[in-house]
């Protein structure tokens, strides 16, 4: 483990090495050649310093912004989606399908790739509460072409709308949230990234990232990522999603696993790397639902729109900046600390107030539109 950190760390000042973005294939050739990997993704993705006020008190916040890994469309999303798309073109599909809520970047993120890279697109959406981004969402999925399924209902209900469409169709799904352990290896590389920033002195070693997690693969790709290259940082992983995604368990195996299917690859990478990783799953700031507010999650992307100049939502990244503050202002915090945007903030160039193509818009997805009833 330590031959690997030394290695990391002498590449980590190579500028160039930066401009390939890959640090993970530098390491371990067999992997970059059997997983292959679509580079969709503008990398790195820069750091940012911010000076947060709170109680008297300064603090420098660095910011990963990962907000920006696409023109067409950025978030964390994309990170994975490098890995995950690889293998329905290699194998001649035709189609992408894929889950989420009716307002997930997820699946807006891997619609859009898709028909960039000339697949057709399904998503399969089921109900959430209703925020203002959805329908501006909803109309970037028109307007892209991609099927709407509204996806719910008892089991029997939902093979029914699987066989619907994507029988006989040449498809491939990608996992709700991109959460499997090809998609994590995005964020194994995502750390190694940040370490290699560090290492080259754009910023100091953090001695905690906030990141929020839905499915868990950001959350344990960026642990494996940098234990992998040796950081002694805290990964705190703000839970946005139901204990059914966002579990430590679930993290765990998530992590375990993705070592496991690296190690099969490549025998230098460490099996045990999981057993490494300082990732804490923070439950305290989910409040009473996917999608809904709290007063700190309000009061966190007011606060890092005004000191920090940064746009945040409710579902995601305010959750997790909730969280930070909420230590700083508590414990005073004076180790360096950053946070991993990962919203698309960049506005939707697509209107939300009716249907861009009603006629291909599932009459279940009508009401969230202001004026709906």
């Amino acid at each position: 483990m330590l031959s690997l950190v030394r290695r990391f760390c002498a590449r980590g000042v190579n500028h160039t090495d930066m401009d390939g973005h890959c640090h993970l294939d530098s390491l371990f050739p067999r992997i970059g050649s059997t997983l292959d990997r679509i580079a969709i993704a503008s990398l790195p993705t820069p750091v940012v310093e911010r000076q947060l006020q709170a109680d008297g008190r300064r603090q420098s916040i660095w910011i990963k912004e990962d907000n920006r890994t696409g023109k067409l469309y950025g978030g964390n999303k994309l990170r994975k989606l490098e890995y995950l798309l690889r293998p329905p073109l290699a194998k001649g599909r035709e189609r992408i399908a894929t889950f989420g809520a009716a307002g997930s970047h997820h699946a807006l993120a891997t619609a859009l790739y898709a028909r960039k890279l000339g697949l057709d697109a399904t998503a399969f959406l089921a109900h959430q509460r209703r925020t203002p981004a959805i329908a501006a969402t909803l109309n970037m999925h028109l307007e892209n072409g991609t099927e709407l399924v509204c996806y719910g209902g008892d089991y029997a209900r939902r093979i029914a709308l699987l066989r619907q469409h994507l029988w006989g169709r040449n498809a491939w799904v990608v996992p709700a949230g991109g959460s499997s352990w090809l998609g994590t290896v995005g964020f194994v590389n995502a750390g190694l990234e940040l370490a290699a920033q560090v290492s080259s002195g754009e910023l100091p070693e953090p001695a905690r990232v906030y990141v929020p997690t839905g499915t868990m693969s950001t959350a344990a790709g960026l642990g494996l990522g940098f234990a992998l290259a040796g950081l002694d940082t805290e990964l705190h992983a703000v839970r946005v999603s139901e204990p059914s995604y966002a579990r430590q368990e679930v993290l765990d195996r998530l992590a375990r696993k993705t070592c496991y299917m690296l190690n099969r690859i490549d025998k230098g990478f460490p099996a045990d790397l999981y057993l490494h990783a300082r990732s804490i799953l923070r439950h305290e700031f989910f409040g009473t639902g996917y999608a809904h507010s709290n007063r700190e999650t309000d009061a966190a992307i007011v606060f890092a729109r005004d000191q920090l100049g940064i746009e945040l939502e409710a579902t995601y990244t305010g959750k997790a900046m909730a969280a930070l503050v909420a230590d700083v202002v508590a414990a005073g915090f004076g180790a360096p600390v950053l946070f991993w945007n990962t919203y698309h903030s960049a506005p939707l160039p697509v209107p939300s107030e009716t249907p861009l193509h009603p006629a291909a818009l599932p009459d279940e997805f009508r009401s969230y539109f202001p004026g709906a009833r």
